[in-house]
């Protein structure tokens, strides 16, 4: 089986090189650039599996790249950042990012992230059309959903909701994209029935709805369906 391609792009040389050693230790082929241009021609020339991006670059925003990129290509993107800020987190997730990793962060969730974007980008171009996690089992076709083998009624927007984050399994979906998605373009900004519609889900799949085992919080930023 081929190592994975990692472009790094990230103007601190300590940090990228900290990051491109962490990635060749784990078996991996990373390579780095510092700046977005550069970034454009490596991939031009040798595409990558995965791309991890800081966003704060010395030429060229790293959100403004991640657009850019997402509009002839859909090659995961693992945000690495000194950007805590909620607000710029959503940017990013909205410009097409797959992940956000605020700095300072260890070796150990770093390499879960990226295994787990590879994972999910090479296991279909396309949503699968069953899924099973823990005890939750989802069948696309037939809309139905089971945890412990027994069947889970839910309502037409509770079933909207949980499939639109099974479709982008273990990718964490923005507020807006999930409320675009489920309730309109027109309705992004109410988040309260996100929350509502949230709370009914965990009630019907969580055994413990203050504790998710599912149905994850980003905090100030959305969802996402966990994927192992």
């Amino acid at each position: 089986m081929s190592k994975p391609s990692i472009l790094v792009l990230e103007d601190e040389v300590s940090i990228a090189t900290f990051v491109c050693a962490s990635l060749s230790a784990a078996g991996m082929l990373p390579r780095a650039t510092g700046r977005a241009v550069h970034a454009r021609r490596e991939l031009a020339t040798a595409p990558a599996d995965l791309l991890i991006v800081d966003l704060g670059l010395p030429d060229e925003d790293g959100i403004t790249f991640i657009t850019e990129l997402r509009k002839t290509s859909s090659v995961p993107v693992l945000v690495l950042s000194a950007r805590a800020h909620e607000s710029q987190k959503i940017e990013a997730l909205d410009a097409g990012a797959d992940d956000y990793l605020g700095k300072p962060f260890g070796v150990g969730e770093l390499l879960a992230r990226v295994r787990a974007m590879l994972r999910r980008a090479a296991a279909a171009p396309t949503a699968p059309a069953r899924l099973r996690v823990g005890e939750l089992e989802y069948d696309r076709a037939s809309r139905e959903l089971k945890l412990r083998g027994a069947a889970v009624h839910l309502t037409k927007r509770e079933l909207a909701l949980f499939d639109a984050l099974a479709r982008a399994l273990g990718k964490v979906l923005t507020h807006r994209q999930l409320l675009a998605e489920v309730w309109g373009a027109e309705q992004v900004d109410q988040l309260h029935y996100l929350r509502v519609y949230m709370g009914h889900l965990r009630s019907k799949v969580e055994a413990d709805p203050a504790e998710p085992r599912y149905l994850l919080t980003e905090l100030g930023v959305g969802y996402r369906l966990a994927d192992e």
